[in-house]
């Protein structure tokens, strides 16, 4: 939360009742305003905080801790600061938390370079022992520069709401019922306490879950058969769910795409909705899912006049059958979250057995996986990473439609001038053979496998073996095609027409869900008969293959919805799914993306499943670099969509940008930390060698990769609506388990400058019996946080300016005494390896550390790294140390250059920086088998 005289945003105000307010209200005129830059809180003020027994807002001894930070200009004097929590924590009527000072380390800003940061600081915390029932509360602050002045309201002038708590009882409700029999009571009666007025034509059945910390209900309803070729409809109010505080959606956005949706106490939705989640006054998570896919049903969620879930639901079937729809409760939103998709997985597996998908042929060549090995015939050497760890390339914005040959080699020229070498590059639309050229792309239909002579004369193979003979650094080239050839289908007087059985479609008008509507009026396209689509699939990647093409992105896939027909539907949509399945994995292994394809019954049918390997989904609507506003909205709706893709099979990608935006450094980050793969789509000419430098690193082969975390990266603030303006938050995490490193990207969202306080448990993989202690540093300033234990307590700051972010990853110390010139009772030294720094996820280019006191007294630190660049090591006493007399550092056994290591900050740093691609250049290693790099450092 900001409190700044320069902010303009238009937040709603409130606060206490005036009755508890108003004998201290006062007023500032503009010369008193300029001191009150910045009061920040943590808890934030105008953000709702989800306390639960397992995470950090709630102590061992069930307290709250409150930390405000107080920055004002310093062209003023330095004042004798006062700060105060009013809160209905403990009472209905609002009190009064007296704040104690603390010193400036606590909650430590990170951002920004201190010799250019011109504030004062001060920092006030303190503790509130929360009631054992669980509630909702409120809280605002409260501030004076000294004991003779009047306080001054956090949200009285400025745009900021109270801040929100809401947190568990310590012993509640659904502890009793998780750890009770599962089918006693009555399911009914059990899921009656979260929803008022259960619909009486409900099949509701308890299930296990495997969630453990939640409760587990499927809801089941028949569905008539479809007849006449018109599907059969049921639509039945669910009930209201009861003590909702707040609550987060996934919606159809548009046929393609899913986008979040949150609101407050009573639920309204203007769109059909698959996920649903309510944030419950006792600090109960209640998730929804909708279940489609299964036997030709499309369910959905919809809101009634009085808050109600609606379930609407459709058939397709020709047969009687049911919607499943799936509702789990736990204090942790993840958790709720885990039992309904891992009992999705059970409910579409029957529907979605390999065995009729008929992948004897397309096994991919090894690696499998990470737990597996298969030994082949005739091994070729193969990098371990996926094909999407390479930085790729994509023609869409970049180069536009009109896609030549020419046009394609001048920009691939361009990104090798400067010095970027990509891995895969992606031909996306405008390289297809279409009829009605000059039309709408939706009025074009696909003629033939060749691409159009006008761009490319000497055909799709010259133009590929011409990319591979100049740039013999991209591995992998793919083109872009529509699951039904094109946007306008196939067209009937070309050749494909001539080889396959086609039929023709009408497809629906898509008005009602969003971008697409004033593109595709109702019209009849040509499209490939589903009786003849897995040949017509087999022959035409067959074609590519044989032209050099290794790879596709496959879009418009959400165009099976729009068949107007119900038998169509029926007939097209399973057998286009698992023919592009089985003809993608046999021809492409696993270089296919899958875009355009949010739609429901594509989620569960192809997404959902875990019988085939895992391919890079499209996480979100496209990057549109000339639509301002669309750019903080990009980064939000992703980190949203992953709070439930990432539970797909499925690689959430958050699309392509382009490096010399406004919006460049932004995107960015956002793709570093997504942990899905990167795309830039830029201009030729037009790049930014520092920011491709930050998301990138060259591997011992030469390769250029990009540093993936181990895990996706989502919002770890559900119930934060974008209107509010909040910083979000993206969490993600990479290595082992505790002794891997947290990451959270914090992005500003705002058209004026934000600041926020961060706790060390909001970072993922740190939690309540997380042990030792930790760091954490900025990638942007470089700045490094003193250590800390992972309680509530453990805070640093940020202000990001508008467009601004930051990504803070925490990492795991180990403490060891060493002998030799310390004496006995000398502090021990704390270690932690940083990964490569520079980079903006740097701490996953380490595959694996190790540190160990070897016999002669000596620290040894042993570390692998995926790629090259400037590894850094923190030392707790580095300022103790000399790099002549105290470190040894080699590369594969050879010791490398003095030169190339230097302590990172001048003499009083505690960064080792070891630039470990300079002394591999200069030391002209080889790896030979591996491609990893081994770096060893001793210290004496």
């Amino acid at each position: 939360m900001q409190v700044n005289n320069r902010d303009t945003s238009t937040l709603p105000i409130q606060g206490p009742s005036q009755s508890a307010r108003q004998p201290h209200a006062s007023f500032v005129s503009p010369a008193q305003m300029a001191m009150f830059a910045r009061v920040v809180s943590y808890p934030p003020l105008g953000q709702i905080t989800c306390l639960q027994p397992a995470q950090a807002l709630r102590s061992e001894e069930d307290a709250l801790r409150f930390t405000v930070t107080i920055e004002s200009s310093s062209s003023f004097p330095a004042q004798s600061w006062e700060a105060q929590i009013w809160h209905n924590i403990t009472s209905p009527e609002w009190g009064s938390l007296p704040l104690k000072r603390y010193n400036t380390d606590h909650a430590a800003l990170l951002t920004g370079n201190d010799s250019d940061y011109h504030h004062h600081r001060y920092v006030f915390s303190e503790e509130i022992s929360l009631p054992a029932a669980g509630g909702h509360a409120q809280f605002t602050v409260r501030f004076r520069t000294g004991p003779d002045t009047e306080w001054q309201w956090a949200n009285q002038r400025h745009p900021v709401s109270d801040g929100e708590i809401v947190y568990s009882a310590r012993h509640s409700d659904l502890d009793k019922a998780v750890s009770t029999d599962f089918a006693a009571p009555a399911p009914k009666e059990r899921l009656a306490k979260y929803i008022d007025n259960l619909h009486d034509d409900l099949q509701i059945e308890s299930r296990l879950s495997e969630a453990p910390g939640s409760v587990l209900w499927a809801l089941l309803s028949d569905m008539d058969a479809a007849q006449n070729g018109s599907s059969s409809i049921k639509r039945l109010a669910l009930g209201t769910p009861s003590s909702v505080v707040r609550y987060f959606s996934l919606v159809r956005v548009s046929s393609p795409w899913l986008g979040p949706r949150h609101g407050k106490e009573n639920f309204r939705l203007t769109e059909d909705a698959i996920l649903c989640s309510f944030l419950r006054d006792d600090g109960v998570n209640l998730v929804l899912l909708a279940v489609s896919g299964v036997n030709d049903v499309l369910t959905v969620f919809q809101s009634g006049e009085n808050g109600e879930v609606v379930i609407s639901a459709k058939s397709d079937d020709s047969e009687a059958s049911k919607f499943h729809v799936l509702i789990s409760a736990a204090e942790n939103f993840e958790v709720a979250m885990s039992a309904v998709v891992y009992e999705a997985r059970k409910v579409v597996r029957p529907f979605a057995d390999a065995a009729h998908l008929d992948l004897e042929d397309s096994i991919p060549l090894s690696p499998l996986g990470d737990d597996m090995v298969l030994v082949e015939k005739d091994p070729s050497a193969q990098w371990l990473s996926e094909w999407f760890d390479g930085l790729t390339y994509c023609t869409w914005n970049g180069l536009g439609q009109d896609l030549s040959e020419e046009k394609i080699l001048h920009a691939l020229d361009s990104l090798g001038a400067n010095g970027i070498n990509i891995v895969n590059l992606i031909i996306d639309d405008g390289w297809q053979t279409n009829d009605n050229e000059g039309e709408s792309q939706f009025k074009q239909g696909w003629k033939q496998f060749e691409a159009h002579s006008k761009g490319f004369p000497k055909g799709l193979k010259h133009t590929v073996e011409g990319i591979r003979q100049a740039h013999p650094n991209i591995e992998h080239v793919a083109v872009w095609h529509a699951l039904l050839g094109y946007w306008g289908g196939i067209s009937p007087d070309g050749d494909l027409a001539q080889r396959f059985k086609t039929k023709q479609v009408k497809i629906k008008d898509p008005s009602a869900n969003g971008p697409m509507a004033e593109n595709l009026p109702d019209r009849t396209i040509l499209a490939i008969d589903p009786d003849d689509i897995k040949r017509f699939y087999d022959e035409f990647y067959s074609y590519l293959t044989a032209v050099g093409i290794d790879s596709v992105k496959t879009d418009a896939q959400s165009f099976l919805d729009l068949l107007e027909d119900t038998t169509d539907r029926r007939r097209f949509m399973t057998s286009y799914q698992d023919a592009w399945s089985i003809a993608s994995l046999q021809h492409f292994s696993t270089r296919s993306i899958s875009c355009g394809s949010m739609t429901p019954q594509i989620i569960f049918h192809s997404q959902m499943p875990t019988n085939k390997p895992t391919l890079p989904l499209r996480n979100s609507d496209d990057f549109f670099p000339d639509v301002v506003a669309s750019h903080p909205w990009h980064v939000f709706c992703n980190a949203h969509n992953a709070l439930f893709t990432r539970y797909l099979n499925i690689l959430p990608d958050w699309d392509m940008f382009q490096t010399s935006h406004a919006y460049a450094s932004f995107h960015a980050a956002a793709r570093c930390i997504s942990g899905g793969p990167i795309y830039i789509t830029d201009e030729p000419g037009k790049h930014d060698l520092t920011l491709i430098d930050q998301m990138t690193a060259p591997t011992v082969k030469g390769i250029t990769v990009i540093l993936r975390p181990s895990v996706i990266g989502r919002t770890i603030d559900i119930y934060h609506d974008y209107n509010e303006g909040h910083v979000l938050r993206v969490g993600s995490y990479t290595g082992w388990a505790k002794t891997g490193s947290g990451i959270l990207g914090l992005f500003n969202i705002r058209s004026a400058e934000a600041s926020s306080i961060v706790s060390l448990m909001d970072f993922p993989g740190i939690h309540d019996d997380s042990e030792g202690q930790y760091i954490v540093r900025a990638h942007s300033s470089g700045k490094i946080s003193h250590r800390m234990r992972p309680t509530g307590d453990s805070l640093v700051s940020l202000v990001l300016e508008p467009k601004g972010w930051e990504i803070l990853t925490a990492y795991p110390t180990r403490s060891f005494k060493l002998t030799g010139s310390h004496s006995n009772n000398a502090s021990p030294t704390h270690v932690a390896v940083l990964g490569l720094l520079g980079k903006m996820t740097g701490a996953a280019a380490v595959v694996s550390s190790d540190i160990s006191v070897v016999e002669n007294g000596r620290l040894r630190v042993d570390i692998s790294l995926k790629a090259l660049g400037t590894l850094g090591i923190y030392f707790s006493d580095l300022q103790d140390r000399s790099i002549a007399r105290n470190f040894m550092v080699m590369i594969l056994g050879q010791p490398i250059p003095q030169n190339t290591v230097w302590k990172q900050g001048g003499e009083n740093a505690n960064v080792l920086a070891i630039d470990v691609l300079a002394a591999w250049k200069s030391m002209k290693l080889d790896s030979g088998w591996s491609n990893e790099a081994f770096v060893q450092v001793f210290v004496g």
